[in-house]
């Protein structure tokens, strides 16, 4: 009798049939999910907005790192960093189509450009007001065109001046001594003479001041010795 009954196949109605419970749970989880991929939508770009500046300042920090490692090869060849007075031997040495002429920043790295230094636009890149990731074309006419750099640069020295004295800056306002605090959320990037880059905080009043509590690009800061520095800004 018993060997009978566990023979007997199951009811269907049985199998179908679900706890009061599962469908309340099971849609309450749809529901659930639903909602949680709703918040992750709407706190995305603020997530995302909060981590730019950081990543801006980094790309910005790796960047000025690789322009000092040109600028210094340029020095070991001419005894000095890029300036104008440069440009005709530049020219002479490797007889150049590149157009070297002019004071900004953009034209000053253009030599080395021309001497084989770099090939790569993108090291002067910096995501400030006004600048475009550069296209990779470096063609004559096509180098490091406006808005493809976002560093100035402070003409007239060699790797023979103080160590400390900035060298390449971003994100400093064009015609001033200002920083831009928008870019890198308050922060400023900076390449020394030493090769070293360091990040600063902008004051309140748009400089930067270090140790000396000096504003690090008066003329006033002993690393200038009374002269005021030759910045030359990018073409944005």
């Amino acid at each position: 009798m018993d060997t009978e009954e566990s023979s007997l196949p199951p009811n269907p109605e049985l199998l179908n049939r679900q706890p009061k419970w599962f469908k309340p749970a099971f849609y309450g989880a749809i529901f659930a999910s639903v909602l949680f991929a709703l918040v992750c939508l709407l706190l995305y770009p603020r997530f995302v907005g909060g981590r730019r500046g950081p990543h801006h300042q980094g790309e910005a920090t790796n960047n000025a790192r690789q322009i000092g490692l040109a600028l210094y090869e340029f020095d070991t060849d001419y005894g000095q960093f890029p300036i104008p007075t440069t440009r005709p031997l530049v020219e002479k040495d490797f007889s150049t189509a590149i157009d070297l002429s002019g004071t900004s920043s953009n034209a000053l790295f253009r030599q080395l450009f021309a001497t084989g230094l770099t090939l790569s636009e993108q090291m002067f890149y910096a995501k400030i007001k006004g600048s475009v990731r550069p296209d990779g074309l470096i063609t004559q006419g096509n180098i490091l065109e406006p808005g493809e750099c976002g560093f100035s640069y402070i003409s007239n020295l060699s790797s023979k001046d103080d160590p400390l004295t900035p060298l390449v800056l971003t994100p400093l306002i064009p015609g001033t001594t200002k920083f831009d605090p928008k870019p890198f959320k308050g922060k400023a990037v900076i390449l020394h003479i030493n090769n070293s880059v360091r990040t600063y905080d902008i004051a309140k009043d748009g400089h930067i001041y270090d140790s000396t509590g000096i504003n690090l690009l008066s003329s006033a800061h002993p690393v200038w010795k009374g002269k005021a520095p030759d910045i030359r800004y990018p073409e944005l």
